[in-house]
């Protein structure tokens, strides 16, 4: 099955029923629902004067930054495995860097047999550049291009993949650096690091997965304490971190910037230097706790965002999480181990400042893996960037439901229907402050996305885009409702996203 057929077949004609329906204002189901029920809130489209209004109050530096990307398909060589995927070219793509205020254009060129869209993971851009697909622009077509345009607003790591189907499973991704003209942060050098957990084109594609997760998963008997499973399906991959099972997928291998372990990359550098490490998950089912052998890390921000400094053995991150950390290297070659959590397996890579030295084995025993992990519940925003204190105005809860037995992942025991992206939509206004109460009422973990804003921990927390929940956990944060348009809000878990766990926060006019 391809993405297209998993995800959104659509007729012809209904493709031009919604451009001509979107360009006005409103989808063809919105109009529907609205007239249904009286009264319902009038909703402000992404291509709305509101919408360009934010863009144009956005600082501008006055430069600009072309790419093109074009996305293909290709063969991967995983250390003499050969897997057929999609790219946009190299794995992971060419890493896209600009300085904040700069305008990004990006040309998409879709040479696909699916139609594609680009989201850029965090970026608080325009609403009608966040590439969700049937909310905010249709799918790229095969064959067709589409050009992103927007203000890189924040300094910090990001990064962009598809939003159709299963795509951002396969290998079309890459990481999105902001940087700062005025830089607090002193260091040496800088390792951008793309974690990414790897089926595609190796005895299943996505789309095959996610078909077979759809058929539940209460048929798989008891087995061991161990990671095992039948066909691509794991069991018993458990975590104390996460509270309970870690993952649904059999992954065969797990990937630091596209390469596996048996291929690792080699990070060069020299003793004593200090070196600021960008990790991105880009993992489909997985999260990974990371260690670099005979180091400590210090956490300097998560999701683009300043936290105030802690220093950690390892740290936890979900699908779509980044945390950026500083590291003074020793003299040696260490071992990157991105530990596959609660799969019992793992993703390895190398970091060298002696020719001389002995290259650790992608089996080595870390003990930092074991000391103290870094996660997200233990940072603080940096004083400057904590939301200021406002009596919240709109309390939204937003209850995780579902279950692996049956595979019906959801939010308020709905399945989102991506043809019908506003209905049961959250409706907000702007200025207002926002709360939203994530209720996990599942016994799995769930990686939250909020497209378009950067919510804050209550507490003081971190500033954040995509956070952990884990089992029983109740999570409240809050956001500022500065950025007009209509947003996605869902599980970073591919196959959980796709099986419904989705909704859409809009703002009303």
């Amino acid at each position: 099955m391809t993405d297209a057929a998993a995800a959104f077949i659509r007729h012809p004609s209904r493709s031009l029923t919604r451009r001509t329906v979107l360009g006005a204002g409103l989808s063809a189901t919105a109009l529907l629902a609205l007239s249904a029920c009286s009264p319902q809130p009038q909703l402000l489209s992404p291509q709305s004067a509101a919408v360009r209004a934010a863009e144009k109050r956005r600082f501008s530096s006055g430069n600009s930054v072309a790419v093109d990307l074009r996305a293909s398909e290709t063969t991967i060589d995983l250390a003499g495995t050969l897997a057929a995927t999609w790219s946009y070219g190299t794995l992971p793509a060419t890493t896209i860097r600009a300085t904040q205020g700069d305008l990004i254009t990006a040309r998409v060129v879709n040479d696909l047999p699916d139609g594609t869209t680009v989201h850029w993971h965090g970026i608080a851009l325009r609403n009608d550049m966040d590439g969700a697909p049937h909310l905010t622009q249709d799918p790229i077509a095969p064959g067709a291009d589409f050009t992103y345009q927007f203000l890189a607003p924040k300094a910090g790591t990001y990064w962009f993949h598809p939003h159709v189907g299963t795509q951002r499973d396969r290998g079309l991704m890459g990481a999105l650096i902001i940087e700062d003209p005025r830089e607090p942060l002193v260091y040496d050098d800088e390792w951008v690091v793309v974690l990414d957990d790897w089926i595609d084109g190796v005895g299943a594609t996505p789309p095959e997965v996610l078909a077979e997760l759809s058929q539940g998963m209460s048929g798989m008997q008891g087995m061991s304490d161990t990671p095992a499973g039948q066909g691509n399906l794991l069991k018993n991959a458990r975590s104390s971190l996460l509270r309970g099972h870690a993952g649904d997928v059999k992954y065969p291998h797990y990937l630091v910037n596209g390469r596996p372990t048996g291929d690792p990359e080699t990070f060069r550098s020299r003793p004593g230097a200090r070196i600021r490490i960008r990790l991105i998950n880009a993992g489909g089912d997985t999260a990974f706790r990371v260690a670099l052998g005979a180091h400590r890390m210090t956490i300097t921000h998560t999701d683009g965002y300043p936290v105030e400094p802690v220093d950690v053995d390892s740290l936890l991150l979900g699908m779509g999480e980044r945390y950026d950390v500083l590291v003074t290297l020793g003299d040696g070659a260490f071992p990157f181990i991105a530990e596959a959590e609660g799969k019992q397996a793992r993703g390895f890579a190398l970091v060298r400042t002696s020719a001389l030295a002995e290259a650790p084995s992608a089996d080595v025993t870390v003990d930092e893996l074991t000391g103290q992990v870094g996660t997200a519940e233990k940072l603080l925003a940096a004083e400057e960037f904590a939301l200021p204190n406002r009596d919240i105005a709109r309390q939204l809860t937003v209850r995780l439901t579902g279950g692996m037995a049956s595979y019906d992942w959801g939010l308020d025991k709905r399945q989102f229907n991506m043809d019908k992206p506003l209905e049961n939509a959250r409706v907000i206004r702007a200025g207002e402050r926002v709360g939203i109460d994530f209720v996990n009422t599942t016994t799995m973990w769930h990686p939250m996305h909020l497209h378009g804003h950067t919510y804050q921990h209550v507490g003081g927390g971190p500033r954040k885009d995509t956070s952990i929940v884990v089992p029983g956990q109740t999570l409240s944060v809050i956001f500022d409702a500065d950025n007009p348009g209509q947003w996605m809000l869902h599980c970073h878990n591919v196959y959980h996203s796709e099986s419904g766990m989705m909704t859409t926060v809009a703002y009303e006019k």
